[in-house]
């Protein structure tokens, strides 16, 4: 069993920032990538951004320069810094992560999701 469990979200003024949060926990082997998307009301998911274990980075060209993704390994957690927040930020935001539950068994995972919403 995987969990992944994601914090951080909540209300913010456009301009601000929130710094979001995702915790893997449970049977893993290794985790090969780590990747935050979102979900607007009416409009379909979208990767924000993803790291992967050999520190390879994407960002969602709506994000780049101010969005940094981060991880810290040894506590199994993917951080998103969202700086200069617009409305069109406002959203569910997912964590997602491919990983090896064993030796050969891997899989997507996906968490509850945290609320951002941006007033303008």
């Amino acid at each position: 069993q995987v969990q992944l469990v994601e914090s951080g979200g909540g209300l913010v003024q456009a301009g601000g920032s929130l710094r979001l949060s995702c915790v893997a926990s449970g049977s893993i082997f290794s985790i090969v990538a780590m990747s935050w998307y979102r979900q607007a009301p009416g409009k379909q998911r979208e990767l924000v951004a993803s790291i992967n274990n050999g520190g390879g980075i994407n960002y969602a060209d709506s994000v780049k320069g101010r969005f940094t993704i981060s991880r810290d390994n040894a506590k199994k957690t993917v951080y998103l810094q969202m700086n200069s927040l617009k409305a069109e930020d406002t959203a569910d935001y997912y964590c997602q992560s491919r990983l090896y539950s064993d030796y050969t068994n891997w899989g997507d995972y996906w968490g509850q999701g945290t609320q951002v919403t941006v007033s303008s």
